[in-house]
């Protein structure tokens, strides 16, 4: 039996600014599920130490690679928490730019393509004036008791953002240019 995995197996079908996402975290999750490169399921790599929750459905890109040596993430904005490993059509509004431990960690932002309530923002200063603090905040604090150190940089629109999400598609094919395992 062949299992597939969703990183490699999942077209991104990038058009325009929408693409394929996959969701790893739902909305308002404490739970910090990690994609298994190898298996394609889901490991749970912790549960956040700090009193703080999800402030978007969390998930990647599939067949990217970013400068982190993972799929390169997103964050999906929705009044749902999405389930996941659900692929959602996404329309890419912006990137919030951070460094993890000294090593870039880009969070491309999006909005969910079929949930109205989000789907006619275009554009990340669409959004309301605190939703920039908020995701600085949660991102720079959530793994502070485990003594590691993120620093959001800035966050930036989305044209910046599809430069990051074409680089880490190239990066991917680059990598598996015979596909993975190859």
């Amino acid at each position: 039996m062949m299992v597939h995995n969703p990183w490699h197996s999942v077209e991104p079908d990038l058009e325009g600014f929408e693409v394929n996402a996959i969701i790893e975290i739902s909305n308002g999750s404490r739970a910090k599920y990690e994609l298994d490169k190898e298996t394609g399921l889901l490991r749970l790599d912790r549960v956040l130490y700090s009193a703080v929750y999800y402030p978007a459905n969390y998930g990647f890109i599939p067949r990217t690679y970013a400068k982190d040596d993972d799929p390169l993430d997103v964050l999906v904005l929705s009044q749902i928490a999405i389930q996941p490993l659900c692929i959602v059509r996404v329309k890419i509004i912006g990137v919030m730019q951070m460094i993890d431990q000294g090593k870039p960690d880009d969070k491309l932002i999006s909005v969910a393509c079929h949930d109205k309530s989000v789907s006619h923002i275009e554009e990340i200063k669409g959004m309301p004036p605190i939703f920039d603090s908020e995701l600085r905040q949660f991102f720079e604090e959530y793994k502070r008791l485990e003594q590691k150190t993120v620093l959001v940089e800035e966050f930036a629109d989305r044209l910046h953002a599809i430069e990051i999400l074409e680089d880490a598609l190239t990066r991917y094919k680059e990598l598996y240019q015979y596909g993975p395992g190859n």
